[in-house]
């Protein structure tokens, strides 16, 4: 069945895996490579709220920014949505501007043949197409947080999201610069505190699942 494109402005949780279930990272310097590549292609082009990087897959939630946030002066208009091609910020045109979902492509690609030649196989890395999920409410949000920070215990490499060094879990808590829109995460439970709390909560990932209709 064909994907749903990805749309400007809009929230989603995607995520996706080796093909066959094949691995993705065999050391520390496969996530590292990963995640900047995902700063080059998907950076420009979408906010990331969480993510996770699993052996043979991964989870990102993110919101692909409108096309009037790509121009460095004019702010979007939410009933015109006016911009100005002269103030274009990265791209020459909006005659230029790749759907969002090539974007993504654009990364797996990238790694796919990174990767291969560090490894030395060939052939398609991860299942196609990308799997992604629309999200319209605050409370899916959260479900899906809690979901991608909590997938390493669920999958049993470690009893709490603070244990695991490829999520977007220990920026939420940090105070270190990042790209991740940690204040607007935190905001959605509420204060640190609370956004601690939930996640020291014992989560049930099958109910999370069928919560997010998996």
């Amino acid at each position: 069945m064909q994907q749903e494109s990805l749309k400007w402005g809009h929230y989603y949780h995607i995520y996706n895996r080796g093909i066959n279930s094949c691995d993705l990272f065999y050391e520390s310097d496969n996530y590292v490579h990963f995640l900047g590549l995902y700063d080059k292609y998907v950076s420009p082009v979408a906010e990331t709220f969480a993510w996770v990087l699993m052996p043979n897959h991964f989870h990102l939630l993110v919101r692909v920014k409108m096309e009037a946030e790509f121009f460095s002066e004019v702010k979007p208009d939410p009933v015109i949505n006016i911009v100005d091609s002269r103030n274009l910020t990265g791209f020459q045109n909006l005659s230029g501007l790749k759907p969002p979902h090539q974007h993504f492509s654009n990364l797996f690609n990238s790694y796919s043949k990174a990767l291969n030649k560090r490894i030395g196989r060939h052939g398609a890395l991860f299942e196609r197409p990308f799997e992604r999920k629309l999200i319209d409410n605050t409370s899916y949000l959260k479900q899906v947080i809690l979901y991608i920070h909590n997938n390493p215990v669920h999958h049993r490499f470690c009893s709490h999201p603070l244990e695991y060094p490829w999520s977007s879990y220990l920026s939420c808590i940090s105070v270190k610069p990042t790209r991740l829109k940690r204040e607007t995460v935190i905001g959605w439970f509420d204060n640190r505190a609370n956004f601690k709390n939930m996640h020291n909560q014992i989560i049930d990932i099958d109910r999370i699942e069928k919560y997010l209709k998996f």
